[in-house]
């Protein structure tokens, strides 16, 4: 078994004692996707730390999301309990890369593929998607290099 999902398994054992409601709520969602992620597929396979990570930074994102529609909608309620348990998530997941060092790394990516223009967005992503593997969001790192790009000549 991965140590973050040790942890997550043993931080639901805590927060249950100490009836903490979203935290046991939130970590017994996480853990379910993570056992469906292991037995998705032809047969059932061990996470590692990276894969376990994947599968919360995606739950996070959910959260956010659906916080986002309901806040949308007036029901603030529901959007603040969506916020609380992205909250919980955010602690088992890497620190997320500030504006200036994921530019830092999509400028080093581009240079080492000596990329140019718009056409090289995918060059340049695939250069670039495991330095920033859960640490910045796709869109995020998609966006910044269209703009790096676009400054580049495109």
């Amino acid at each position: 078994m991965s140590a973050l999902r040790e942890k997550l398994e043993n931080d639901l054992v805590a927060a249950m004692k100490a009836r903490d409601l979203v935290r046991t709520r939130t970590l017994r969602i996480a853990l379910t996707a993570i056992r469906n992620e292991e037995v998705a597929g032809e047969r059932p396979r061990e996470l590692s730390d990276d894969d376990v990570v994947k599968v919360l930074t995606r739950e996070a994102k959910k959260r956010r999301e659906a916080a986002a529609a309901f806040a949308d909608a007036g029901r603030d309620a529901q959007a603040e309990a969506e916020r609380n348990e992205g909250a919980v998530l955010e602690e088992y997941l890497p620190a997320q890369l500030t504006d200036e060092e994921l530019g830092a790394l999509v400028a080093e990516a581009i240079a080492e593929t000596g990329a140019t223009g718009p056409r090289a967005i995918g060059q340049v992503m695939k250069a670039v998607s495991p330095k920033v593997a859960g640490r910045a969001e796709g869109g995020r790192v998609a966006a910044e290099v269209k703009r790096r790009l676009a400054e580049s000549g495109g």
